[in-house]
């Protein structure tokens, strides 16, 4: 039987601290923070249709990735505001811009890029579409 993948559904990112990485991302980036499983112990960050799921290192749910760790992330994220207004928030959330606004090319065509990192190190850019 063929199929073909439609939509990436959630990934998992290994944290040194998982409340510091949650507030962060609820913080600078907007999401949504739901707890979920047994007990409601596990933790996720839900945006648009997607969401990320929080391991602390050395508590991973098995299975996990052969080597996780946090700061091993590389991701891109659109952002619903240009790149420039991306870049004004994040300097008033105190984050670090790496690079950006620079050019890029994403799955849909060009888009415009702001580079950060999160307080595992993950790289993170965070991308807008023009028109």
């Amino acid at each position: 039987m063929r199929f073909a993948v439609d939509r990436l559904d959630h990934l998992v990112l290994t944290c040194r601290d998982l409340e510091v990485t949650a507030s962060w991302y609820q913080r600078v980036l907007g999401m949504e923070r739901e707890s979920f499983g047994p007990d409601n112990k596990r933790t996720a960050l839900k945006f648009g249709g997607q969401k990320i799921n929080l391991h602390q290192q050395g508590e991973e749910l098995k299975p996990h990735a052969a080597a996780p760790g946090p700061g091993t992330a590389d991701l891109c994220f659109v952002a619903t505001v240009l790149a420039e207004d991306v870049a004004a928030h994040l300097r008033e959330c105190g984050v670090s811009i790496e690079i950006g606004p620079v050019p890029r090319t994403g799955a849909l065509g060009p888009f415009t890029s702001v580079y950060c990192r999160d307080p595992d190190g993950n790289l993170i850019e965070l991308s807008s579409y023009s028109g």
